[in-house]
């Protein structure tokens, strides 16, 4: 689910902020390719990540993937924007299994790339990702009412 009405040029730049910052803790011995996200939630708290290689690379996980699992760790499921930022001269957009769980919690969310010259590009994750993979609502309901 979104929440976007809070989204304005000073969130945006909040949320290029902390990506920035956190980007400086990515672990990333093997490609030297930092990355940080940050995802505001609908309780208006930023959700960061950086990504994090291992050795064996497909242990490995994406800064996107991080924000939003720290999101749903504190209990928040809905988004109001995402900032994706490297130090890359090209812009960088989210893996596909990035896109995959982005869409899981909303597909009109805005995403913003944004490179090291702060050149910065926005999309929704619909657009990345046309055709993924979601259930009916209907299924998702019925999920949440077994939950409680």
């Amino acid at each position: 689910m979104v929440n976007n009405k809070n989204i304005n040029s000073e969130s945006i730049n909040e949320l290029m902020e902390a990506a920035k910052q956190v980007r400086k803790n990515a672990y990333a011995p093997y490609s030297c390719f930092l990355v940080g996200a940050a995802l505001r939630g609908s309780d208006g708290q930023i959700y960061t990540g950086c990504n994090v290689e291992n050795v064996s690379y497909g242990l490995s996980i994406c800064a996107e993937r991080v924000a939003v699992f720290k999101a749903v760790s504190a209990g928040v499921t809905s988004f109001q924007a995402l900032v994706l930022v490297t130090d890359q001269e090209e812009l960088v957009s989210p893996c596909g299994a990035c896109r995959q769980v982005l869409a899981e919690f909303s597909l009109e969310m805005p995403v913003f790339m944004v490179n090291f010259q702060e050149k910065i590009v926005q999309t929704t994750v619909e657009k990345l990702l046309p055709a993924s993979f979601v259930f009916r609502k209907s299924r998702e309901e019925k999920f949440n009412e077994e939950r409680f």
